[in-house]
């Protein structure tokens, strides 16, 4: 009996936590960086049209319905308990308070700077992790994260125009998502990236209830489509970006997200015409070089060490 016990949690244990691996890492921060570029496009259109507090209350609320599949697949409702609740709860506060001043951003700044401020956020991220939950920030890290943060440095140019209160929110949510990067890697060593999602629409969804009420209008039928694309890659990217630390350190993982500066501005010269200059383009290279260099060779010391 006893024997038994251990063999379910052990695999229950293995679930959380599979075995490392740099690659699938890989991947899964490739996924959740493609839907957060498309989630910027659709979160552009909406707040033309109805306000922040809504679309983040809507978005929980249909993303809870589209995760359910998931849900049900592994095991149910029962199956979502967690013994860490408040750890459930201070990530998505953090998150919620980032999501809130980004899609702010959105509404105030170029797509191109929204995006490259928020990526200060890995580097907190990696810091944050390297001083709490005890992660090597080796020089192969580092390194990445300089790359990384001259690269955003280039696109953005701070000091070549005047600063934008947008600018400041954005910031500021690069800051607490920082925090939920974090918490969201405390979160991965006991709860699976399903359960993560399905505490995160719970609790957000209560928390901006009231806001949503507020300000609530009912939206035109050209936005619901956006809204539908808003809900589901806003949380798969969540989900994705979960299954991702899993795999690798934060340190690992996070720094790959910096691929969204060039894109978004890929993006923006696709979509709004906004230009790409020799600078950006040179900042590109940079955070396209240090995500290539921190990939190069995985740290097969700690996946030595990991039992069968």
């Amino acid at each position: 009996m006893d024997s038994n016990q251990s063999a379910r949690a052990s695999r229950a244990t293995s679930s959380a936590q599979p075995a490392p691996s740099t690659k699938k890492a890989a991947a899964w921060m490739l996924t959740s960086i493609s839907l957060l570029l498309l989630m910027a496009i659709s979160g552009r259109i909406i707040t033309r049209e109805i306000d922040v507090f809504q679309v983040m209350e809507m978005r929980s609320i249909i993303a809870f319905f589209m995760l359910l599949p998931l849900v049900f697949r592994e095991g149910g409702f029962k199956a979502m308990r967690t013994t860490i609740l408040p750890a459930h709860i201070g990530r998505n506060v953090a998150h919620y308070i980032g999501q809130f001043a980004w899609l702010m951003g959105l509404t105030l700044i170029p797509l191109a700077q929204v995006i490259a401020i928020e990526f200060t956020a890995p580097i907190w991220a990696a810091l944050m992790a390297a001083a709490f939950l005890g992660e090597k920030l080796t020089w192969r890290k580092g390194a990445a994260i300089g790359f990384g943060l001259a690269g955003v440095l280039l696109i953005l140019r701070p000091g070549a125009a005047p600063l934008n209160p947008g600018h400041l929110i954005v910031l500021g949510a690069a800051f607490f998502f920082a925090i939920s990067f974090i918490t969201t890697k405390l979160l991965t060593r006991t709860d699976s990236a399903t359960k993560i999602i399905f505490w995160m629409l719970i609790i957000q969804s209560i928390i901006g209830l009231i806001p949503a009420l507020r300000v609530w209008t009912w939206p035109s039928a050209g936005i619901w489509p956006w809204i539908f694309l808003i809900a589901f890659t806003g949380t798969f990217a969540h989900y994705c970006m979960a299954k991702a630390l899993s795999y690798a350190d934060a340190t690992v993982a996070m720094p790959m997200d910096y691929l969204r500066v060039p894109a978004s501005a890929l993006i923006g010269y696709l979509l709004y015409a906004e230009a790409i200059d020799g600078l950006t383009a040179a900042g590109a290279i940079l955070i396209l070089a240090g995500n290539l260099f921190n990939l190069r060779r995985p740290n097969a010391g700690r996946i030595q060490q990991t039992p069968p």
